[in-house]
Order: C-alpha cells, then structure tokens, then sequence
C-alpha cells in the first residue's frame, strides 16, 4: 500500500478519456430528477460505484477498511476488501477485516486470489470452500471476489507462477459460492470471460491497463530488494493489458453484470463505463488516499464522484442509468484501434 501511495505507478495513458459523452444541450430532464440507482448481483445501491478490494492484513488496514465501509454505508456503494488469504491461511491481523462487518455496507465482496486455490508447491495449503467460507463470514459478503493477478505474480520475485487448474477450481467454487471474478491491471478478454461464465461465474471486474499498474507496484518493490531481473520485467510490462473501456465492450455481450474499473478517476469516469454497458464502475486510489486520512475525508469523496456522474446523466438528458447506457459516444485516440483489430 506504501508503494501504492507514495510512488508513481499509474499506466502512463489514460483511456476513459477516450471515451467521449455526446453533449445534449436540451436535456428535458431537471437535475433533481437523475436517479443514480441501480441493483447489482441483486443488491440495491444508491449509485453504481464499486470501491474495489485494496487493503488488509496489516495494523493500520482496519482503519483504512473501517473508514471506507463506513462511507460506503452512508452513500450507499459497494465495497471489498483486500486478499483474505493472510487472516484464513495465516490468521494475521483478521480484524482489519472483519471491521467491514460493522457498517450496513449494501454490496460486500470477500476476496481471494487465483494462485492461491491451486497449490503453488508440494504441500501447500490451498484456499478451499473452507477458507472461502471463512473469507465471506468474517466480512459479512455477499459475494465472493477471485482476483487475477498473474502479470503481479510474474514480477514479483517471490511470485506464484503456477497457473493451470485455476480455471477448473474456479468454476467448483461458483458452483458453491457467488463468484465474481476480477483483474488486477490488466483486463479480461472476451475468450478468458466466455470460459468462466461456462463454469458459473456470475459477473466480471475487468480491472484493465490505465489504472495501477501492478506490474509498476512490483517493479518498485524488486528494485528494493535488488532484484534486479524482476525490475525489469516489472518496468518493461509497466502497461501490458486490455484497455478498460475495450474490455467493457467485449465483456457486456456475455451479458453478465460487468464492473469497469482500471483508471477510473470521477464520476463522468463512471458515466462513461455505463454508456459502454458496464453496470457499475469500480474505484481504488482516490479512495484509498482518503480514507488514509479520515472518515469525512472518504465520504466527501465517494458523494463527489456520485455528484459527477449525476452532472453527466443530466448533460446527456439520462434521467436513469437506463437512459445513460442509451446516450451516444464517440471513441477516440489510443482505445479506437483496439476495437477494430
């Protein structure tokens, strides 16, 4: 999280701006009229806004998580947490997480990663049902998040690097628990999302290039340590991935629920994921830094982002996120190519 916050690893172009909202000068809709509203793996939030899993499994965690459920609560999003595996592998530190219980969150995600429900060496104890059961119950969630985050794994110098199984293991798990599975920087692929939604899974966080790069995290991280081939790895896959908007459309078509997140910044960011046809969009630094600092701090910054995606739907005349999803685009710049390759 240090690495997070202090250090420079954004993706070094921004793609929502691509995305361009048609202007409607006559909007025939009044501006407290816009309903942000929608239900999300049947939850209802009051706005389709995701603070997606960041943090946990360290002291100074169960403030930072306590601040962003307690915001997420008040304004009525969504929330996760970081990877479980340390509190149901480990037992470290589980009420960093468990704070999250507290507060009325209306949408909670448990989260796990993908290496770990595979062994990575002989003997190696693996999150099973029972440890996904202890993830969710010890956060109260709803559904649970697998997150992807091989190109994270592969610069790290004491990465996990064993991949096959992983799709088969996470199909046994949606057969037993709501799962949603999520990138972690780099996007997901039509193919890749076809595969899991035939074993069950029930929407999609595509997390894809323009936001944190993880690969640019674990660059810092390998230079600390010296190690100086997984720096560079780290530095020359600094912005390998799907582009965030470009996995949105290719993800909608399976027509599961979709959360765009990767680089999503403010609420028109949000706007803009919508008229693509994700469901919800799905936001991490901003948020972070806030809730760093304070409760007030946190909320203040989730309400903007819900003002901003309002101001969006009222400049193009969408009284309803059904509406906005109607509103017409344009795609420009580096994102444009993507779509006709």
């Amino acid at each position: 999280m240090k690495v997070v916050l202090g250090r420079e690893v954004e993706g070094r172009y921004r793609y929502w701006d691509d995305i361009q909202l048609v202007h409607r000068a006559l909007p025939e809709v009044d501006f407290a009229e816009i309903d942000p509203s929608v239900t999300l793996l049947g939850h209802r939030l009051a706005a389709p806004i995701v603070i997606t899993g960041m943090t946990g499994g360290f002291p100074d965690a169960r403030k930072i998580n306590d601040n962003l459920a307690r915001a997420a609560a008040e304004v009525g999003v969504a929330m996760g947490v970081g990877s479980e595996r340390a509190a149901v592998l480990k037992g470290q530190y589980p009420e960093s997480y468990a704070t999250v219980a507290q507060h009325a969150v209306p949408l909670k995600f448990a989260n796990i990663g993908a290496p770990q429900i595979i062994p990575q060496n002989p003997g190696d104890r693996v999150v099973g049902a029972s440890e996904v059961r202890a993830a969710m119950e010890l956060i109260h969630a709803d559904v649970l998040a697998v997150h992807l985050n091989f190109l994270q794994e592969v610069v790290q110098p004491e990465g996990d690097r064993r991949a096959r199984g992983c799709l088969e293991q996470i199909g046994a798990l949606a057969r037993e628990f709501p799962v949603l599975v999520k990138e972690t920087g780099a996007g997901i692929s039509h193919s890749v999302a076809q595969a899991l939604r035939e074993r069950d899974v029930r929407a999609f966080d595509v997390s894809g290039t323009g936001g944190t790069s993880f690969a640019a995290v674990e660059y810092y991280r390998a230079v600390d340590q010296g190690a100086h081939r997984e720096a560079r790895v780290g530095k020359t896959f600094w912005d390998w991935g799907i582009p965030s908007p470009v996995s949105v459309l290719e993800l909608v078509p399976l027509g599961l629920p979709v959360i765009a997140s990767g680089g999503v910044r403010s609420g028109l960011d949000v706007a803009r994921a919508v008229a693509l046809g994700a469901t919800a969009a799905g936001t991490a630094g901003g948020v972070l830094r806030a809730a760093s600092t304070g409760y007030a701090e946190t909320k203040t910054e989730l309400e903007t982002l819900v003002h901003e995606l309002k101001v969006a739907m009222f400049l193009t005349g969408s009284r309803t996120l059904a509406d906005l999803q109607k509103a017409p685009y344009v795609v420009t710049g580096e994102t444009r190519p993507w779509l006709h390759r």
